[in-house]
């Protein structure tokens, strides 16, 4: 069964600016994001903020199981009405930022997740995802462009931080394409992308104490134009960073994520 948006829905549902709703429209971008996703039978399949179903009939026809995440009261019915006929989709009144996704496993299945996040949530979402990066497969997200251009920086970059070498210990970044503003109903004012992430099977750089790693990248980036000997001196000194073979006169964007691994792992070792 193809499914497509209902047009009564499109027509009376208005987009909320406290959901950060921006509905997607672009049939080419649409199909690009599925062949992208590549849902295949027997995928257990998490789609985060469905809004007006432009993604869900495709996602629910290639999977033949869907799982949705949905804010907006107002849209339950409308998604029930229209994808509801299949048994295998499932729909959860719920705010993905506080939703716990390990609850959808079913099987030895992992999940794969999609979603056009809302801009003013996607950075808090993304490190709540990462905390089931575990039972996860992959997952694909539509992003404001300057977002995914921080997942996927490397240490050198002008967009490297926080955020790319936390998303980075736990997943590969690919970004996949961006999307121009009039995909979407109402234009947002900035371009969009696509990203995939992907857990890694077993992690390339594991840390002792990802707290503490978690700590220390997020003093370093803090004040970013100050160097590491100044952004983590309440953490360690200049000359153990040296020690580390870490240029402490360096500012925290040219430090490769095995680096921060290296220094918190160091500081676990002289705690204990």
């Amino acid at each position: 069964m193809n499914h497509s948006t209902p047009p009564v829905l499109q027509q009376k549902h208005k987009a909320r600016k406290r959901f950060g709703q921006n509905f997607l429209h672009d049939h080419g971008v649409i199909n690009r994001i599925i062949a992208s996703v590549y849902p295949k039978s027997g995928d257990h399949v998490v789609e985060i903020g469905p809004g007006q179903g432009a993604l869900t009939g495709q996602l629910l026809d290639g999977a033949g199981e869907l799982d949705v995440i949905e804010l907006d009261r107002d849209l339950i019915p409308w998604l029930k009405l229209h994808f509801g006929i299949n048994r295998q989709f499932r729909v959860h009144e719920a705010d993905a930022l506080t939703f716990d996704f390990e609850s959808l496993k079913q099987d030895e299945r992992p999940l794969r997740i999609v979603g056009n996040l809302p801009y003013n949530i996607s950075t808090p979402l993304i490190f709540h995802l990462l905390s089931f990066a575990g039972t996860v497969r992959d997952m694909h997200f539509m992003l404001q462009k300057e977002v995914v251009e921080r997942l996927c920086a490397t240490h050198g970059d002008n967009h490297y931080g926080r955020l790319s070498v936390m998303v980075q210990y736990y997943c590969r970044a690919e970004y996949l394409f961006q999307v121009g503003s009039g995909a979407f109903r109402p234009a947002p004012k900035v371009d969009s992308a696509i990203v995939r992430l992907t857990p890694w099977d077993e992690l390339p750089h594991p840390c002792k104490d990802v707290a503490l790693l978690e700590s220390i990248v997020k003093d370093a980036f803090a004040m970013r134009r100050k160097t590491l000997r100044n952004s983590l001196k309440k953490h360690i000194s200049a000359d153990e960073l040296t020690a580390l073979d870490v240029d402490p006169s360096i500012r925290p964007e040219h430090l490769p994520l095995e680096s921060f691994v290296r220094i918190a792992d160091y500081l676990v070792q002289q705690r204990s």
